[in-house]
């Protein structure tokens, strides 16, 4: 496993990291999950090398913590980075230009849910605690500045961070002007390489870590897609790949399949794609089953795509505009 430096905070975490929203299970999660699998992929994924590990308090109502804190409890030796976040007080996935901040995130509510994922994960510091959903709009505004300030000063956090809305890595440029963001996390891959435009320099110049999530796009390039693929009622995924979005990804997955390197896989060239680029410190894709994690830590092997790859996979960029259900 390779280590990159994440941002100003100074730790040094595995350039491949663990998104655990796919193994919580639960309402509005990904169906298939069992604690019986995810377990020992977490564990699994510790062994390999993987210190950065990302939830939050939404992934199956405060499940995927308790995954964590027994991952933690575990393993008292190793030095694994915990990283979640603050779910909406409205529960609107993502926040809108409407929304306003004292119905999103008021300072008792980001307290309540700070020691909500402090009591799950069993810590007595969260690592990076999380935004879910964010307005630059609330940039300036003292109530959650002041609410980050006072968590730092007790102790019960050390850094903060914003998860920003899908498609949306513009989102949250002027608050990193606060001075107060130490990472940002956004939606970054082959088909979404809008935050290399402004966010990338943006937090470089500031120092401030990148984690790229999504780089599968919820399973396209994973290559597993086909036009009439369904999952089971109450699967999140149905109400993403809805017809226009599915057929559409499919097709240009099935484009993309054309370019990949003999040798390497789909998924592959994905997490070699995010790690090419300097300003990421991270990538979380998530990962329920022991044969996910170790083939997505092995890409960790130093080895970065020819130039000649990467000028192909740029033709393959998708800007996308938030819609219904693009959440």
């Amino acid at each position: 496993m390779k280590y990159r430096r994440f941002g100003r905070l100074g730790w040094s975490v595995s350039e491949v990291g663990y998104g655990m929203w796919g193994i919580a299970g639960g309402e509005g999660g990904w169906t298939g999950a069992d604690d019986d699998t995810g377990a020992p992929a977490l564990d699994e994924a510790a062994r390999l090398g993987c210190n950065f590990f990302d939830t939050a308090w939404i992934y199956g109502r405060g499940h995927s913590e308790e995954m964590l804190a027994r991952l933690l409890a575990d393993r008292p030796g190793d030095r694994l980075y915990t990283a979640t976040k603050i779910p909406p007080k409205d529960r609107a996935f993502p926040s809108t230009r409407a929304s306003r901040l004292e119905d999103v995130f008021p300072p008792d509510h980001i307290y309540d849910y700070t020691r909500k994922s402090l009591d799950g994960l069993g810590v007595d510091t969260i690592d990076l605690l999380q935004f879910h959903v964010w307005e630059d709009s609330w940039a300036q505004d003292r109530r959650w500045q002041d609410s980050v300030r006072r968590l730092k000063e007790e102790g019960l956090i050390t850094g903060v961070g914003i998860s920003v809305n899908r498609w949306e890595p513009w989102n949250v440029l002027k608050t990193l002007d606060t001075g107060l963001i130490d990472a940002v996390q956004v939606i970054y891959n082959i088909f979404d390489q809008a935050p290399e435009d402004e966010l990338f320099g943006a937090c470089q110049d500031r120092d401030i870590a990148v984690i790229a999530r999504v780089p599968f796009d919820e399973g396209t390039l994973t290559g597993a897609l086909a036009h009439d693929t369904r999952w089971p009622c109450g699967d999140w995924r149905n109400s993403y790949f809805v017809p226009e979005n599915l057929h559409a990804s499919v097709e240009r997955a099935e484009r993309l399949k054309t370019v990949v390197p003999e040798g390497m896989t789909l998924p592959e060239l994905a997490l070699r794609f995010i790690l090419r680029h300097p300003a990421v410190s991270t990538v979380i894709p998530g990962m329920r089953r022991l044969h996910h994690v170790r083939a997505n830590l092995g890409v960790s092997d130093g080895r970065p795509l020819r130039e000649g790859i990467m000028n192909e996979l740029r033709l393959h960029r998708w800007d996308r505009e938030p819609t219904s259900w693009s959440q």
